[in-house]
């Protein structure tokens, strides 16, 4: 992605996190990305295209900030991998509130917005497929269809617990215990499903 694009992607998260999809503006983005609305309709031949391209954004963003602190010893432990991979998502730093915080506004917006939901539901396959992985390398005698229920369970928790900590209705310790209380549990089912 060319750098002006880039940065416009990144301005439409900004935006999108501050005044939800429904808020986002294309003069707004442009102001927000320092550039023109017709630099903006160059890049993206509508509003549909910059909310895909945004929430692949957003999901590539996740990748980075959760992918290389939590493969730390991954080799020798991949159920602290899968710990530190989904705990990393619930962290008090700028750029994880802004991404978790596009994320929820553009699936709360798929409800309303028919276009974005065959989007939406593709990088939600994408993240659960990439947690039943994980799960698959910490237990590997267990099924791929308990792999991908487990996988299904913790990312939905994950983000409700998101929500409930970036609108302050939760502690962030709080939910992160909550959290690491639900991946012990789906990994002693499946250890106990192999016993």
């Amino acid at each position: 992605m060319s750098d002006r694009r880039t940065e416009i992607v990144r301005a439409a998260t900004r935006v999108i996190a501050r005044r939800g999809v429904r808020g986002l503006r294309v003069g707004e983005l442009a102001a927000e990305a320092g550039v023109s609305t017709s630099l903006i309709y160059y890049h993206f031949t509508d509003r549909a295209g910059i909310l895909r391209e945004t929430l692949e954004f957003i999901g590539e963003r996740a990748d980075r900030y959760t992918a290389e602190p939590a493969r730390t010893g991954a080799a020798d432990d991949p159920g602290g991998e899968l710990e530190r991979t989904l705990l990393l998502e619930l962290q008090d730093t700028a750029e994880v509130r802004e991404n978790s915080t596009a994320w929820g506004e553009l699936r709360a917006s798929a409800v309303f917005e028919s276009s974005l939901r065959e989007d939406l539901a593709r990088a939600t396959h994408t993240w659960v497929h990439e947690i039943a992985e994980l799960l698959g390398r910490a237990h590997p005698a267990g099924t791929a269809p308990a792999h991908a229920a487990s996988a299904e369970r913790l990312t939905a928790l994950l983000e409700g617990l998101s929500v409930r900590w970036l609108s302050g209705s939760l502690p962030l310790d709080h939910a992160r215990t909550l959290l690491g209380e639900a991946i012990a549990a789906e990994r002693a089912s499946h250890r106990s499903s192999i016993d």
